[in-house]
């Protein structure tokens, strides 16, 4: 999604270089950074703190392709296609918080 995030970005108006475009890429860059840093935690609440700023992070990208969509600076076609892949890593996000949640809450009965 980043890559796309990227090549989406190119095309922008040089005027949205330090406005729409950085924020875009950077919001969208914070996804995967954020997955990549809970991956390396080991503590439940660590992991999931990550989780949820990239979940957060995904939303506020979503929010800069529906501006830049109502700017004319997104096709259709390439909107929707970023749109599907924000909502299929939006459902397995939820899935991994979920599961940590469920394993936490276990873990927490077990003792």
């Amino acid at each position: 999604m980043v890559l796309n995030v990227y090549e989406l970005t190119a095309s922008f108006p040089n005027a949205e270089t330090y406005g729409l475009t950085s924020q875009i890429r950077r919001a969208a860059l914070s996804i995967s950074g954020n997955i990549a840093e809970a991956f390396g935690r080991f503590h439940y609440l660590d992991k999931n703190k990550f989780y949820l700023n990239a979940r957060g992070s995904l939303e506020e990208t979503k929010n800069y392709l529906i501006i830049s969509r109502d700017l004319g600076y997104t096709k259709a076609e390439a909107f929707q296609t970023l749109m599907d892949n924000i909502d299929g890593i939006n459902e397995e996000l939820n899935t991994v918080i979920k599961t940590l949640r469920i394993r936490n809450q276990q873990k927490s009965s077990q003792s």
